[in-house]
């Protein structure tokens, strides 16, 4: 992802903190938001501290059989002191960038899987009902 040295974050948002871009031929959503519970932006009435600036970047892939892939990065970027938050312009790069290695990841996890499942083999011709057989019961020991 290239950064935009003209915005503070690196990447232009708009007034809620969102931003999309299209990285590595995904289309990713971004979100800049601080992690305090009020509307209004100042320090805490109790610690005296401003509130983390939390990036997070998301994206979801839809494949065959209804298969759906995510790829999900957050970075966190703390205040310093008592001191607002001061915007990072690489916080969205590595939130995209970690988005994108969970996605990978997540691939890589849900091919593993697909290769080690075999379909089960129902030789009668019907159609698996989803109840337990009686061998698959156990039981418990006195």
């Amino acid at each position: 992802m290239d950064i935009d040295t003209t915005q503070p974050w690196g990447l232009a948002i708009d007034f809620a903190g969102r931003a999309t871009i299209t990285e590595a031929g995904h289309t990713i959503h971004v979100n800049v938001t601080d992690t305090s519970l009020s509307d209004i932006i100042g320090p805490d009435s109790i610690t005296g501290t401003y509130s983390a600036v939390n990036i997070t970047a998301q994206f979801t892939e839809t494949g065959t059989n209804n298969t759906v892939l995510r790829g999900i990065g957050r970075v966190t970027v703390p205040p310093v002191g008592t001191d607002p938050v001061v915007p990072d312009q690489t916080a969205i790069q590595r939130a995209v960038a970690t988005a994108l290695t969970n996605f990978a990841d997540n691939t890589a996890a849900y091919t593993a899987l697909c290769t080690k499942w075999t379909a089960p083999d129902d030789s009668s011709g019907g159609t698996d009902t989803g109840g337990t057989d009686s061998t698959d019961a156990t039981s418990s020991a006195p």
